[in-house]
């Protein structure tokens, strides 16, 4: 069986056989594993509410376990701070984040998780993965371990490469 990408590209083989296609066969299957991932994945986000940038900021908090800047935040998302700031504006309407303005320079702000927002991430992130692992269980545990490394491979190349490694 042919996934989309072969077709595709088959497709431009055919047209411009001179053209050096391979890169769609690594780029072209990544890029259509996230849409489908990201439609599959934020299906039980939304059962509560959240998209899926929403349930990052909620695990950010989380996982450091401690006050963040809104750009703080944005760099461990890998998000604008404009996109930043309209999610933590909902989190907070929603009473999962709470902000604390800086002692000493009121532009800044301090994002924690409130009592609730702790709550919500430590009941939902156990059934987020276990519903990602479900989409992945067809593949052997084996073969999942070498895609996460190759796959770290490139995130690590590529950060490299386009500048974008976190400190």
């Amino acid at each position: 069986m042919e996934d989309i990408v072969a077709q595709v590209m088959r497709q431009w083989e055919g047209i411009q056989p001179e053209l050096d296609i391979t890169p769609i066969a690594v780029i072209g299957r990544l890029n259509r594993c996230v849409l489908l991932l990201q439609q599959a994945t934020d299906a039980p986000l939304r059962e509560h509410g959240l998209t899926r940038p929403e349930f990052d900021i909620l695990g950010t908090l989380r996982r450091l376990d401690r006050e963040l800047t809104p750009s703080q935040i944005a760099r461990e998302t890998f998000a604008s701070g404009a996109a930043v700031t309209k999610r933590v504006r909902f989190l907070e309407e929603r009473e999962l984040v709470s902000r604390r303005p800086d002692d000493r320079d009121r532009r800044v702000s301090h994002l924690a998780l409130t009592e609730q927002g702790r709550l919500l991430i430590d009941r939902l992130l156990p059934e987020q993965l276990g519903y990602e692992g479900a989409l992945l269980e067809a593949m052997a545990p084996e073969r999942q371990a070498e895609l996460a490394g190759l796959l770290g491979e490139l995130l690590l190349l590529l950060e490299g490469r386009l500048g974008v490694r976190q400190p």
